[in-house]
């Protein structure tokens, strides 16, 4: 009787942290069906007396959103396949190669998972403002190649693989390049599953470095064009919502039929939070 207690009290627990996590998104999916009167209502309405299914047409016709997307999609494609690279080669060395400095220069690097992303923006922009690469494509991607939380996390998944796999492989004449693509990125594919995924909601999502890296339309992604609906006369909300919806369905959609890859790769790495 105890456990079943327990049990029941742990579902509720998670059931309300669950419908805790979707009031938000069910909100803007309300929102975004209603008329702008409704928006502001008090108190608020969850549900619309008509649904407005044609506020996501304006909302697509409002600004270049076509443009957005592509630019988004270029940019996130980009982004998570050069960090991916970049980290697998990383994770491998960090793993299994041997050469001096290795561990001061890990440390080194893991110190700067400390620091703020902010305090790098200033950086970064003068960097790139001296390269004439602001509002271009290299602004938005060059920063982003590498990430030492993916070196990290999949240096951690490498060193759990047997050193005994590792010496078979060289006793059958594999070179190290070749057991990495060949043995060690099979045998951790969900772990780069789940940091692909984390990387693409992430790099989708960006709004800050967007937003001061570009100043013009045809250079801007998802997020940064919701701007659209507010102007000086104030915020459109159902627009907004709207096309708010726009920008989070595709990661909603790609979590839904990858979630089993990112809680076993984030358990397989041994992290937690």
């Amino acid at each position: 009787m105890a456990k079943k207690i327990s049990r029941i009290l742990l579902y509720l627990i998670i059931s309300i942290g669950a419908l805790t996590m979707l009031v938000p998104f069910l909100w803007m999916i309300s929102t975004s069906l209603k008329s702008g009167p409704e928006t502001i209502k008090v108190p608020p309405v969850w549900i619309p007396k008509v649904l407005r299914w044609h506020n996501y047409v304006e909302a697509f016709h409002a600004a270049p959103f076509l443009r957005y997307f592509i630019n988004s999609v270029i940019v996130t494609v980009v982004t998570t396949a050069g960090q991916l690279l970049t980290s697998i080669l990383a994770a491998f060395a960090f793993a299994r190669l041997k050469f001096w400095g290795k561990n001061l220069l890990f440390m080194i690097f893991l110190g700067t998972m400390m620091i703020p992303g902010e305090m790098l923006i200033i950086p970064n922009f003068v960097t790139l403002s001296k390269m004439s690469l602001i509002n271009t494509y290299g602004a938005l991607i060059l920063p982003w190649l590498a990430s030492f939380f993916t070196v990290f996390t999949l240096r951690q998944t490498f060193q759990s693989t047997p050193d005994q796999i590792y010496y078979a492989a060289k006793m059958d004449g594999a070179s190290d390049w070749k057991y990495l693509w060949t043995v060690l990125v099979p045998m951790s594919k969900s772990t780069i599953t789940a940091v692909t995924v984390l990387e693409v909601i992430g790099s989708w999502n960006s709004f800050m470095w967007p937003l001061i890296v570009t100043n013009s339309e045809n250079m801007r992604t998802l997020p940064v064009g919701l701007q659209a609906f507010t102007t000086d006369a104030g915020t459109q909300y159902q627009l907004l919502m709207a096309a708010s919806t726009f920008v989070i369905i595709p990661m909603v959609i790609v979590y839904i039929f990858l979630q089993k890859y990112i809680i076993a790769g984030i358990s397989k790495a041994g992290l937690k939070g």
